[in-house]
C-alpha cells in the first residue's frame, strides 16, 4: 500500500550520474559517508548537504559497502581490486589486500570482537580483518553462494545473506558457520540488518522482507509490489525497518507487532533513481544512496 501522509523526502545532488553512489553509512563525526562505486571515490555528506570527496588510489577499485569501524575510521570493500579500504575522518587512507585472488569483497560490518568482518562474493567465503590489516578467511559449506551483506547479530555472531544459495548464514567469531535455507525459492537475499533482537533481510528476487531469529526461525513478509527488487535494509528499532526498492525507485517501511506486519512504500522524487544503500543518520532521518548521483533524506 502507499500512504498519502508520506514522510518528507529531500534529494541532494552529490555527484554526476556516472559516479554511482552506492553504499552509505553514518560516520563517527556526525556526517554520512558514501561510496562512489563507478568513480573510485568516497564522499562525506553533512546533514546540511555539504559534500567533500576523497579520491582513492585506484579509480577502478569499485568501493562498494561502507561502515564505521571500532577504531573510528571508515572501512569499505573494494570489490574490483579485491582489497579492504580504510579512511579516517580527516582523510588519511590505506588498503589491505586479501589472501584469496579475485575474491570480490562486498558486505562489511564491525564485529563484537573489535575486528571488521566482510563477505567475498566470488569465493563463497567470509573474512575478518583486524584494524591493523591482519586478514583471516573462513570457507562456507556451500559453493557459488555469492555472500552479500553482513551484519553483527544480537547473539555475538555475524549474520550474512547468501544471494545465490537462497539462505542466511551465521558465523561465530571463532569461524564456525551455520547456513539457514530460506522457504522461498529464488529469493536471492542481499541486504541484512539487526534490530537488536532478530535479523531482518530483503529478498531481491522474491520481493519480500524476511526475519530470522537467532534460533533460526524464519518468517517472510511479501511486499505489495513483488517486482520492487528490495536491495538494502536498516533497522531503527525492534520490529521497525526501512529498506530500498531498487527496481521501483521507492523506499519501504515495515513494522511488525504481534505477528502482524504493516508495509508501506514511498516514491522518491526522481524517477528511476536506483536507490541502493540506506542508513539511519545522526539527525534521525533515513539517508539513501541513489545510483543516479544523489542522496535522498527521508524524515518519518
Amino acid at each position: 500500500m502507499h500512504r498519502t501522509d508520506a514522510p518528507l523526502v529531500e534529494e541532494f545532488s552529490v555527484a554526476d550520474k556516472e559516479a554511482g553512489p552506492y553504499g552509505i553509512a553514518a560516520g563517527p563525526d556526525g556526517a554520512l559517508w558514501l561510496t562512489f562505486a563507478h568513480a573510485g571515490r568516497l564522499a562525506r555528506l553533512t546533514p546540511d548537504g555539504d559534500v567533500t570527496e576523497y579520491p582513492l588510489d585506484s579509480p577502478s577499485c569499485r568501493p562498494t559497502v561502507i561502515t564505521t569501524g571500532p577504531d573510528g575510521a571508515l572501512w569499505f570493500t573494494r570489490s574490483q581490486d579485491h582489497r579492504i579500504g580504510r579512511l579516517t575522518p580527516d582523510g588519511e587512507q590505506e588498503s589491505f589486500p586479501l589472501p584469496t585472488p579475485d575474491s570480490g569483497p562486498f558486505g562489511i560490518a564491525a564485529g563484537p570482537d573489535g575486528a571488521l568482518w566482510f563477505t567475498q562474493m566470488n569465493t563463497s567465503r567470509v573474512g575478518r580483518t583486524t584494524p591493523g590489516g591482519e586478514v583471516t578467511e573462513f570457507g562456507l559449506p556451500v559453493t557459488g553462494a555469492f555472500p552479500a551483506a553482513i551484519t553483527a547479530g544480537p547473539d555475538g555472531a555475524l549474520w550474512f545473506a547468501l544471494n545465490q544459495a537462497d539462505a542466511i548464514g551465521r558465523v561465530t567469531t571463532d569461524g564456525d558457520v551455520t547456513v539457514h535455507p530460506l522457504p522461498t525459492a529464488d529469493a536471492a537475499p542481499v541486504g541484512i540488518t539487526s534490530d537488536g533482537t532478530a535479523l531482518w533481510f530483503v529478498e531481491i528476487g522474491a520481493g519480500q522482507v524476511g526475519r530470522i531469529s537467532v534460533d533460526g526461525e524464519i518468517t517472510e513478509f511479501p511486499l505489495p509490489d513483488r517486482t520492487a527488487r528490495p536491495h538494502a535494509i536498516t533497522a531503527v528499532a525492534a520490529g521497525d525497518c526501512w529498506f530500498t526498492e531498487w527496481g521501483a525507485g521507492r523506499v519501504g517501511h515495515i513494522t511488525v507487532s504481534g505477528g502482524t506486519a504493516e508495509i508501506t512504500a514511498y516514491d522518491l522524487p526522481s524517477p528511476s533513481s536506483e536507490p541502493h544503500g540506506i542508513a539511519l543518520g545522526p539527525d534521525g532521518a533515513l539517508w539513501v544512496a541513489l545510483e543516479t548521483g544523489a542522496v535522498a533524506r527521508v524524515a518519518p
